[in-house]
C-alpha cells in the first residue's frame, strides 16, 4: 500500500467525491419528493467528519490516515434545531445542486491534476 501524502490526498480526494455524488443524490430525492406529505428531506453528513480529521492534523502536524479511513459519508435526515422535519423549498434545492456541481467539478479537476504529478513523476518530468 502506498504512503504518504500521496495516498492521504488521493483517499481524501476519492471521499470528497463520494459525498458530493451522494449529495447530489440526496438532493435530487429532495426535489422530487418536495409535495409528499410527510416527506423528510434528507442531507449528506460529511463535512462535519473532516473538521474532526483537520482537527488532528493540527495536534499531530499532519494527517492520520486511520483517522481519514474512518470518515464516511452518510444519508442523514435533515431536521431543524427542535429534531422535526423540515420543508424541501426548491429554490434552496436547486441552488445546493448547482453549488454541488460546482464543487464536483472542481473535485474532479484536483484529482487529475494530482494523477498528472504522479505521472509526471513517473516519467522523471517528461511528457
Amino acid at each position: 500500500m502506498t504512503d504518504g501524502i500521496e495516498a492521504v490526498t488521493r483517499s481524501a480526494l476519492a471521499l470528497a467525491l463520494d459525498a458530493a455524488s451522494m449529495r447530489q443524490q440526496a438532493i435530487a430525492t429532495n426535489i422530487a419528493n418536495a409535495n409528499v406529505v410527510g416527506y423528510v428531506p434528507q442531507r449528506v453528513s460529511f463535512e462535519a467528519q473532516m473538521v474532526d480529521v483537520q482537527r488532528g492534523m493540527e495536534q499531530f502536524g499532519r494527517i492520520d490516515a486511520l483517522a481519514l479511513a474512518q470518515v464516511r459519508p452518510r444519508i442523514e435526515p435533515a431536521l431543524d434545531e427542535s429534531g422535526a422535519a423540515g420543508q424541501v423549498q426548491l429554490d434552496v434545492e436547486a441552488a445546493e445542486m448547482a453549488r454541488n456541481a460546482v464543487h464536483y467539478q472542481a473535485l474532479v479537476k484536483g484529482l487529475s491534476r494530482h494523477f498528472s504529478i504522479l505521472s509526471m513523476a513517473a516519467g522523471d518530468g517528461r511528457k
